[in-house]
């Protein structure tokens, strides 16, 4: 049973932050969704992609929907798309997070880059959503779906698991090269 107090460790870690992140995050989301209002954090990375379409030459803005739990985002005074709870990344971001904490190694260390991984996650989504409203707004909608569905998230979780090798890789396994 002592060659498996690694694996255990690292499902302790994993399922324990998992699991506390996700109820504070239920926690934090029923304060808005049942009154139909978007979330703070979702009205922040709509309005983020609205500045970035702008800096990059799109006249838009997001606004909320009345009475619906999204915002809107709005190119050349069109709406392009709705920006809703599950654009915001904070599920991924739990995610990154607990695998962060499962191969905890110094506390400065994983604080450092989970910042900087979060950092990352939130710059990718934020263009992640900006690139999906010029495909959905300009001439390439027959393309939205697929690069909603398949496309992007393959690149946003692709992302993710490129930095748990660099956590691990990097942070990780050098730790326990010097231990040894």
């Amino acid at each position: 049973m002592k060659e498996f107090k690694p694996l255990f460790l690292f499902l302790a870690r994993f399922l324990g932050t998992y699991i506390l992140l996700s109820f504070f995050y239920k926690l934090y989301l029923d304060q808005y969704l049942p009154l139909k209002n978007p979330d703070p954090f979702t009205k922040f990375t709509s309005d983020t992609t609205a500045l970035l379409l702008n800096k990059v030459g799109f006249v838009s803005y997001s606004n909320i929907a009345i009475n619906q739990p999204w915002m809107r985002l709005v190119i050349n005074g069109q709406v392009a798309s709705i920006v809703n709870e599950g654009c915001n990344a904070i599920s991924i971001a739990i995610i990154f997070v607990s695998f962060i904490i499962a191969f905890y190694t110094k506390v400065k260390e994983t604080f450092l880059f989970i910042f900087i991984g979060l950092l990352l996650i939130f710059i990718m989504n934020i263009s992640r959503i900006a690139m999906l409203n010029y495909i959905f707004r300009f001439h390439y909608e027959k393309y939205g779906k697929i690069a909603h569905d398949y496309f992007f998230p393959s690149i946003i979780y692709g992302s993710i698991v490129i930095l748990w090798i660099v956590w691990i890789k990097f942070f990780v396994t050098k730790k326990n090269i010097k231990n040894a």
